[in-house]
């Protein structure tokens, strides 16, 4: 039996919690904070829990924390003293390893510090015990979850708790000048999907409009043919890689062969969604990479993903369906033009 602490999007860890109890019958489970973080007791080791989640990838957990120590949690001074004896305690595991301190506190937990000071006080602590902090890419993390009843840590790789971000919650700089903050949700699909945008060419935009992932593959240096009745941001509308076709989806046609790339965020229906993302298959070349956003709109989620994954697989192998932190009552699915 191995412990650990479950998070998934908001109004989703029952969804996450379903997706464990079937993969591993016997689970339990103890809400801490709701629809959001869960305690999850699983009857399997902890290498045979980071086997299974690797083999069959999760849709709604976002993050896995290995529960390995749970602390009193006092709300005062104590509680970071008890945090640094137990990394120091932990010097064998630690000493020459780089070691990213993860800290994340429940809603209306005791424990009083804000996570930056937190994290301060466990590089200290780590320095003393010979490992090396770090930020990002680092050898281990060292997580710890601040409840109501505990201070819940353990230590483990970013493959085991599927990433490198407290939470899974991964952040982007907003920049100056960013059209809509959907670009967020095409640069996370890009990191949790393992691409390189800059890798392909042509690009066929559907629902571009305002234009936020159309912005990103223009800066990636694709040719981008972005379609929406809606209009562009005036800042687009003179790029010399972009076409832009103002209307529907349904009304245009192209060449096959012509995009290696399909990128869909539209507010639609699954099943309009598909629709038309099937009818520019052809437009594809074979074996082009398709990314789309599924609307979760009646709240059957597991249903709405197969039957929408059933309908696009008449034209696309469906690679993977992640809820990525960036999405909100929608899933984001990675697919490839079949051959």
């Amino acid at each position: 039996m191995t412990r650990w602490i479950g998070t998934a999007n908001q109004g989703y860890s029952p969804y996450a919690m379903e997706e464990l109890r079937r993969m591993f019958p016997g689970a339990s489970f103890e809400p801490l904070a709701p629809g959001e973080t869960f305690l999850a007791e699983l009857p399997r080791k902890r290498d045979e829990v980071t086997r299974e989640l690797e083999e069959q990838p999760p849709i709604f957990l976002r993050h896995m924390q290995p529960v390995e120590f749970t602390l009193p949690v006092r709300g005062n001074a104590e509680d970071l003293a008890a945090l640094g004896e137990l990394v120091r305690a932990e010097a064998p595991r630690l000493a020459g390893r780089t070691v990213a301190a993860h800290i994340r506190k429940m809603p209306g937990t005791p424990y009083p510090y804000a996570a930056i000071d937190s994290k301060e006080a466990i590089d200290a602590a780590l320095e003393e015990a010979g490992a090396i902090p770090q930020v990002r890419n680092a050898d281990l993390l060292f997580a710890v979850y601040a409840g109501t009843a505990g201070l819940y840590a353990g230590i483990g790789t970013a493959r085991e708790m599927l990433s490198d971000w407290p939470g899974g919650a991964i952040r982007f700089q907003r920049e100056e000048g960013q059209i809509s903050r959907a670009k967020f949700k095409l640069l996370e699909a890009e990191r949790v999907f393992e691409l390189d945008y800059a890798s392909f060419r042509r690009a066929l935009d559907i629902g571009a409009a305002p234009g936020g992932w159309t912005s990103l593959l223009l800066e990636r240096g694709l040719s981008v043919t972005a379609v929406d009745p809606a209009e562009l941001h005036p800042s687009l509308l003179k790029h010399e890689r972009l076409v832009y076709e103002r209307k529907n989806a349904s009304e245009v046609r192209y060449a096959p062969g012509t995009f290696d790339l399909l990128v869909c965020d539209m507010s639609w229906s699954p099943a309009l969604m598909s629709k038309l993302v099937l009818n520019l298959a052809d437009a594809l070349a074979e074996g082009a990479t398709a990314i789309v956003t599924v609307k979760l709109m009646h709240r059957k989620p597991f249903q709405t993903i197969r039957e929408t994954t059933a309908r696009l697989s008449q034209a696309y192998r469906v690679l993977r369906a992640k809820q990525l932190f960036h999405n909100r009552d929608e899933v984001t699915l990675h697919l490839a033009r079949k051959l």
